[in-house]
């Protein structure tokens, strides 16, 4: 039905060209009206079972000032972008991600660090650790992580935005020391 409303009244299209055009247009009106010394490169990829991604990657002088923060500013803008498409665009379903030089895998691969190190010390002394409080993507990056070893498991705590994360050997799996005992015997 919204297929015909759309024909009749001249409905905005949602191809990946327009959504591109839209952001890119965007970035340029922010990055001018901010005088920000920042240039930007945007590459969309469709994905087989999702409507695509449109990746923007910034670079220039102000570099740091959107990694300041923890990213908070590349989440501003990232959030920014993805309100403008669907407030312009709204069936479409198109995934916006936002990086300046290699943040976002830094700052993963930090955060997957720090989780192996609690996961060890779960699983060494068969109790639980607790990840200090993360906002939502943060955390899903830490439960991704730890859902692949079955030895332990992982579960958010907390009210509000930021929660902790309880890291925990699970019930029947073997820790560390009780298999390495077992082996030398």
């Amino acid at each position: 039905m919204a297929g015909f409303f759309s024909k009749l009244f001249g409905g905005k299209s949602k191809s990946g060209g327009e959504v591109e055009t839209l952001v890119h247009n965007t970035l340029t009106g922010i990055i001018e009206k901010g005088q920000f010394d920042l240039s930007f490169k945007i590459s969309y990829e469709k994905e087989a079972d999702s409507e695509g991604v449109l990746a923007i990657e910034f670079s220039g002088s102000d570099e740091e000032l959107l990694k300041d923060k923890k990213g908070q500013m590349l989440d501003a803008f990232q959030l920014f972008l993805k309100r403008v498409v669907q407030h312009n665009f709204p069936e479409d379903k198109t995934n916006i991600t936002v990086d300046c030089g290699g943040y976002r895998d830094e700052s993963a691969a930090a955060l997957i660090e720090r989780a192996e190190n609690l996961k060890t010390i779960a699983i060494e002394q068969g109790k639980s650790v607790y990840y200090r409080a993360l906002p939502p993507k943060d955390r899903k990056i830490v439960h991704q992580y730890l859902a692949q070893d079955p030895r332990v498991k992982s579960r958010s705590l907390g009210e509000g935005l930021y929660k902790k994360i309880k890291i925990y050997p699970a019930k029947g799996a073997n820790n560390g020391a009780q298999a390495q005992e077992t082996a030398g015997e």
